[in-house]
């Protein structure tokens, strides 16, 4: 299949997954975790500052899952998507700056900024989905969500890679201790991320749902009716059975997929890994990440008829996982846990972009943004839910083999419930 030149709006777009991806790899998967527990937790016990950060995590996906279907609605009935994407970027964006300026021992003040800043990524995240119909055709949508995870991977990996060889050698960056490269790297995570969003803001257009009517009404007047639209649309879901159908599926792979990020970390430090050697594989997983996405979408174009393509791509990726986490059951070495690092590495991106175009396919028109509200409120709750049965069933079977092992169950379930899922009939049902 051709693939479709590049326009302004699709870069600018795509760019800012290059922005926000450096809050995801600095922050949230590298040093966050670490110093909260190293240097903010001063005086507090591990297990104390475990649950704390646990704590956290939980309240911001916990927000974005009660408040995401709303803010869907009102900026489908408003047409706010790129405000309310650069309120919570902007949000984001200073909470993460604020966290140079926490002194050690001062663990509930990082917490709240950290939560804050979350909540400012996760948010963002729900607007800049549904934009994606507004700068790509239909017959793009495939390749464009590839492009933008895959430069992701690269721009949370440039930056990530430079912030690690500031805590590894300050004093080459003319920095006098690692907690100082540390906090810096905060403030580097918050420059990047504004500064490549500014073509997002500047070059992606947006047309107001409803303009003749919007300059009559007051923004209280648009929440009421986003409100009002939500709860209609709750009840024309039955309508939409092959959507519901696909948000079951997602729910329950995403869950698998999410949680093997998330524990990845704990299970290498379970079997006696270095914390150099898990920095090292997040490393390789990002930069893995970016040929292997653009390879996703390009075959899910290539090797489909429309849909079809990023619906098998999916499966292929969601098989790769299952059989990664079944190898993890017997890994003992650091070399495995980079062979799993890369392995991860080639699918990840290519079943979160796949993902997200093929759900665009299936919504109904005009409602993008609250659709994806929906979308987004299940990957966050999978985000809760999935790294607590893992945790479950480690503590109750004694061993952390047992309870990454269960994550199968969720993959296979998922890629099940998928094959249910048949594009060209959602097109037919869904078309207005």
């Amino acid at each position: 299949m051709k693939l479709h030149p590049l326009n302004k709006s699709i870069v600018a777009w795509a760019l800012y997954d290059w922005a926000n991806s450096a809050f995801a790899t600095t922050v949230m998967a590298g040093f966050f975790p670490i110093f909260f527990k190293q240097y903010w937790s001063t005086g507090v016990s591990s297990t104390e500052s475990t649950f704390y950060l646990g704590v956290g995590n939980s309240v911001a996906s916990l927000v974005i899952v009660l408040a995401a279907p709303l803010l869907g609605a009102i900026a489908d009935q408003g047409g706010l998507r790129r405000r309310l994407l650069m309120l919570f970027a902007g949000t984001g964006v200073v909470a993460t700056a604020a966290l140079y300026g926490v002194a050690q021992g001062e663990w509930l003040a990082a917490l709240v900024l950290f939560v804050t800043a979350t909540i400012g990524f996760m948010g963002a995240n729900i607007f800049y989905d549904a934009l994606l119909i507004t700068v790509a055709k239909e017959s793009q949508w495939d390749f464009i969500s590839a492009l933008g995870y895959a430069l992701g991977y690269l721009g949370g990996g440039l930056l990530f890679a430079v912030n690690v060889a500031m805590t590894l050698s300050p004093e080459s960056f003319g920095l006098q201790s690692a907690s100082e490269a540390v906090r810096l790297s905060f403030i580097s995570v918050a420059i990047w991320w504004a500064v490549f969003s500014l073509p997002l803001f500047l070059w992606v257009k947006e047309k107001p749902a409803n303009q003749d009517k919007l300059d009559a009404v007051s923004p209280w007047r648009v929440v009421q009716a986003g409100y009002q639209q939500l709860i209609k649309t709750f009840h024309q879901l039955r309508q939409f059975r092959l959507v519901v159908l696909f948000l079951v599926a997602y729910w329950l792979y995403i869950d698998g997929v999410d949680t093997i990020v998330r524990m990845a970390v704990d299970y290498g430090l379970s079997i006696g890994l270095q914390q150099e050697d898990l920095i090292t594989a997040l490393l390789i997983t990002q930069f893995v990440g970016l040929p292997s996405t653009i390879a996703f979408g390009w075959m899910a174009q290539r090797y489909g008829a429309e849909g079809e393509g990023a619906k098998k791509g999916i499966l292929l990726a969601l098989g790769v996982y299952v059989l990664a986490t079944m190898g993890a059951f017997f890994m003992d070495s650091s070399a495995e846990f980079y062979a799993l690092a890369i392995t991860i590495g080639l699918v990840q991106g290519g079943v979160q972009a796949l993902s997200r175009s093929y759900y665009a396919r299936l919504i109904p028109k005009g409602k993008s943004t609250e659709f994806f509200g929906f979308y987004n409120m299940l990957g966050k709750f999978a985000a809760v839910l999935g790294p607590l049965m893992v945790g479950v069933i480690s503590l109750a079977s004694g061993s952390h083999r047992w309870g990454m092992l269960s994550i199968v169950l969720l993959l296979v379930l998922g890629g099940w419930v998928l094959t249910k899922v048949d594009y060209p009939s959602a097109n037919a049902v869904n078309k207005p």
